[in-house]
């Protein structure tokens, strides 16, 4: 693994990403299942375009989501705080033609992933007590780029107690991962290399 230092959200850490798939849109590759996701091929044909153009493609950001990254953090300083253990922040991962962007390194074993949803978002998070669904590929796909062995997943909101839920290797689905990662990668070339 190669770490691009650069500030999330920064031109050069959006440069770096720019065609490489990355673990926040693995469940566009990759269902929870360990099945091919529904719309792997816009997003290959995403970054197939991105590549060759170098240009990476706008994606929304409504006023939560904004909200959510300016909160971030916040956030990282009430985990440290919680946690006892300082937060190594890192731009991207790069692994073996695919990458990941973790909010935070935490000793030599772990990776924080931060989240700050919306009121009610995050009260259901409360609620369920458990990784959202949504956010398993992301997770398991940050630690087979960094090989870390966990990641803490952590849900905030101003005012309420966070979530923290620590999840762990789950070797099973990061085979099927690999796996997929692999196909998807082939066939990424394969479109560059028709489409050029």
């Amino acid at each position: 693994m190669k770490i691009i230092d650069c500030v999330q959200g920064t031109p050069e850490w959006i440069a770096a990403r720019c065609g490489v798939p990355s673990a926040s849109s693995f469940d566009m590759i990759i269902t929870g299942k360990g099945e091919p996701s529904k719309q792997r091929i816009k997003y290959l044909y995403r970054l197939a375009g991105e590549t060759i153009t170098g240009v990476p493609e706008e994606t929304y950001q409504n006023s939560a989501m904004q909200r959510g990254i300016e909160m971030e953090a916040e956030a990282r300083q009430l985990y440290e705080l919680i946690s006892g253990d300082s937060v190594q922040e890192v731009g991207f991962c790069l692994a073996e033609g695919f990458g990941a962007s973790p909010d935070g390194m935490v000793g030599d074993k772990g990776l924080l992933e931060i989240k700050c949803p919306t009121m009610a978002v995050h009260v259901g998070y409360l609620l369920d007590n458990s990784l959202p669904s949504e956010y398993f590929q992301q997770t398991q796909g940050q630690l087979l780029a960094t090989g870390r062995e966990w990641v803490d997943f952590m849900s905030y909101y101003p005012g309420l107690k966070p979530l923290i839920i620590r999840v762990k290797r789950d070797e099973k689905f990061l085979k099927a991962l690999r796996i997929e990662l692999e196909l998807f990668i082939g066939e990424l070339k394969e479109v560059i290399a028709k489409i050029k």
